[in-house]
């Protein structure tokens, strides 16, 4: 009897053992550190040149240094792939974010990560390419990029990168006792918006209207018995000179640089772009 209330101490101290050196091994072993990836378009996602999915992507990986590189998916379009290197932290998630572009000029996004610190301070850092990016927190600008705030209150904080002719770029990030929050923010070049075509400029011009004889004589001067010029026709559009007072005769310009006068019977006054018909001249 006292053997087997031996043996049962025995056994009973080697599982306290065990299980103390399995809590030792769970508390000491390092937690598993966090990566989320979010692109527009969505894109395949390659750690240490292993493809781990299409983003969204929300997975974990053992602390450490990774070469992340994010391929976007086949579009008409062809896009830029991005690679960076991204530090994890042990129980904390990095956050990646990327909106492909057909350059790396023309893509934008963000990596934002997390550094144990001393004391118990929460800090937060912005680094801006291009360099010198205005950097408002919570509605305050806080200067010119890079930027770093210290003794900042853990929580969200609203942060917005700008610069001139780049696009502005807004994020929400949440800030931690204890830690250094670096956001590495890139901003995407605007377009060169194209040459816009002037605006064609309406000019007054003058309709033939139909006639009993299929045209319309064009005369030297504004009555019947003066010489014929030109001949228009019924549907062809020119340029408005001038129109005597009754307005019964109508001067338009029937050839580049010359004038004549037609009945302003069968003439109607129109706001238009200025076609470039060509009158039947008279032999």
């Amino acid at each position: 009897m006292r053997k087997i209330r031996i043996l049962l101490l025995v056994i009973l101290g080697l599982g306290l053992v065990i299980g103390f050196a399995l809590f030792l091994v769970g508390y000491l072993k390092p937690k598993s550190a966090g990566l989320f990836v979010e692109t527009t378009p969505a894109s395949a996602v390659f750690v240490n040149g292993v493809e781990m999915g299409k983003t969204p992507y929300d997975g974990t990986l053992p602390p450490s240094e990774i070469t992340l590189k994010l391929v976007p998916e086949a579009t008409s379009t062809l896009l830029s792939s991005f690679e960076t290197k991204v530090a994890l932290t042990s129980g904390i998630k990095t956050v990646v974010r990327r909106d492909f572009g057909e350059t790396d000029d023309t893509s934008a996004g963000e990596v934002i990560s997390f550094e144990r610190v001393q004391g118990s301070e929460s800090s937060l850092v912005i680094v801006s390419f291009p360099d010198a990016a205005k950097v408002t927190i919570d509605g305050a600008t806080r200067g010119f990029a890079p930027v770093k705030v210290s003794s900042l209150s853990p929580g969200e904080h609203q942060i917005i990168v700008s610069a001139p002719d780049f696009s502005e770029r807004t994020m929400t990030v949440k800030t931690l006792l204890g830690y250094k929050l670096t956001a590495i923010v890139k901003l995407a070049v605007l377009a060169t918006p194209s040459e816009e075509k002037p605006a064609e400029e309406k000019q007054t011009l003058v309709e033939i209207l139909s006639t009993p004889t299929g045209f319309l004589r064009v005369r030297s001067e504004a009555n019947a018995a003066s010489s014929e010029v030109a001949q228009v026709k019924p549907g062809e559009k020119y340029l408005f000179v001038e129109e005597n007072t009754d307005s019964t005769w109508i001067k338009i310009e029937y050839e580049k640089g010359k004038n004549g006068w037609i009945s302003g019977q069968y003439g109607k006054k129109i706001e238009e772009v200025l076609p470039t018909p060509t009158p039947t001249q008279t032999p």
